[in-house]
């Protein structure tokens, strides 16, 4: 059981407990120079839902927009990828 616990974690139990406390301590530390703090992220959340419910849904075109302009350079991008992994 240990060595299904060991790669699920992708180490022992103790070291990513030590590097998730680390890291943890780091990012807090980044949010509390920047005043970002959980519960401002779970406001913005609760907020962007919200004016989605009472603009009826058109605040969702800007993300629709975002999506065909990302998508105009990602899906071309992908298909050389592929076709150029084909080759080998």
């Amino acid at each position: 059981m240990a060595d299904g616990v060991n790669r699920f974690l992708g180490d022992s139990l103790g070291r990513t407990i030590l590097k998730l406390i680390v890291v943890s301590v780091i990012v807090g530390f980044v949010m509390n120079i920047f005043g970002i703090y959980p519960v401002d992220i779970i406001a913005g959340v609760r907020h962007f839902f919200l004016d989605i419910w009472y603009r009826g849904f058109s605040a969702l075109g800007r993300l629709g927009d975002y999506l065909l302009l990302g998508a105009s350079i990602v899906i071309p991008a992908f298909i050389v990828i592929r076709l150029l992994s084909l080759r080998k």
